[in-house]
């Protein structure tokens, strides 16, 4: 049985989604000509993925972020 680790690395080595990285710390994942319309225009819609840790986590971020509720449609 697949659980979420090996589900996540099977999917970066298929090249069905990048690593791992913080935004935070590491900027969004993007092209030069995603870049080059965000310079020119101001928007480009890049999804991103969060893994909770716990949750705990999950319920923190929740209450504070109210598109990861309205996006999973609740």
């Amino acid at each position: 049985m697949m659980n979420f680790d090996h589900w996540l690395e099977y999917g970066i080595k298929q090249g069905f989604c990048g690593p791992p990285v913080c935004t935070t710390h590491d900027g969004i994942p993007s092209t030069r000509e995603e870049d080059d319309v965000w310079e020119e225009f101001g928007e480009v819609c890049i999804h991103m993925m969060r893994p909770y840790t716990d949750a705990a986590q999950k319920q923190g971020v929740e209450e504070n972020h109210s598109p990861s509720t309205w996006r999973m449609g609740r």
